[in-house]
């Protein structure tokens, strides 16, 4: 079933699928119909609103409005840890690069290079470092807040597949995440650099930053930018960085390592939560 789920995948117009369900999801009319499609949705997948800026259905103008809800201010205090947990969702994979790979499921690996898609050199200061993967479900609070405070050195979008992030495909697709689309984002910070890469999935509508606004998909092109130190953005531990439209996965690389971990693969965990602390710094 696995192989036969996947293969559907493979065959799929992936993205048109994603581009026109995402259309659909910023639709404010006929209004009735936003409302029930969003009361479907948290009913289907257990979502409650104590938390969202807006508590109640009708407050949200379409439904990525809704998707990428806002938390009440105070809602997740910052811990007091040196890495903190970029998203909500359940951490399904951390620890060392070995020899430049990282860990996608038991079994399979993928490599710092093929994620970054930039320089050997680039990928190299990562070799020696620690990762963490966090796995956002439908029901999750679905912004990326920072894991500590970092000036931003460069963005990378990278065109790809856009294969569904989950148990299946983690297991069953080789190098899933330098496969997918996705968005690196390379800050330098007080522990070295560190790389937070979003990685697109199935019917994932788009990515957004706080200072470029929604990443634009262009299929086989690789778009950078690169910012000078006088005008770069520095987001401080915590704040938020960005935010899926419909989905999906954030990988964590640093140059730090031996990490002492707050949290185990498999463990679910909160956005400013504790993640890991470092013995260096």
């Amino acid at each position: 079933m696995t192989a036969l789920f996947i293969g559907l995948q493979a065959i799929l117009p992936q993205h048109l699928l994603s581009r026109v369900i995402g259309g659909l999801a910023d639709l404010e009319r006929p209004i009735w119909l936003k409302n029930i499609l969003i009361t479907l949705f948290m009913q289907t997948y257990g979502i409650a609103l104590d938390e969202a800026e807006h508590t109640q259905a009708g407050q949200y103008r379409h439904f990525n409005h809704f998707f990428t809800r806002a938390l009440q201010d105070g809602a997740r205090p910052l811990a007091g840890s040196r890495y903190l947990s970029p998203a909500d969702g359940v951490l399904s994979q951390r620890g060392n690069v070995e020899d430049g790979k990282l860990v996608q499921a038991k079994g399979r690996w993928y490599d710092t290079r093929g994620l970054l898609a930039g320089s050997d050199a680039e990928a190299s200061s990562f070799d020696n470092g620690s990762f963490a993967t966090v796995y956002l479900s439908p029901k999750d609070y679905h912004r990326v807040h920072m894991p500590m405070s970092g000036t931003l050195r460069m963005t990378r979008y990278i065109p790809g597949d856009l294969f569904a992030v989950n148990a299946r495909t983690t297991a069953g697709v080789d190098q899933l995440f330098a496969r997918n689309e996705r968005l690196v984002c390379l800050f330098d910070t007080a522990g070295g650099q560190l790389a937070v890469v979003l990685v697109g999935a199935m019917v994932v509508a788009g990515i957004e930053t706080v200072w470029g606004g929604v990443e634009s998909p262009h299929p086989g092109t690789i778009r950078e930018r690169r910012f000078n130190p006088e005008d770069a953005p520095t987001l401080a531990a915590g704040e938020e960085l960005g935010r899926f439209f419909l989905g999906s996965t954030v990988v964590l690389l640093a140059e730090d390592s031996d990490l002492q971990w707050q949290a185990e693969p498999g463990d679910s965990v909160l956005v400013r939560a504790a993640l890991a602390n470092s013995s260096t710094l």
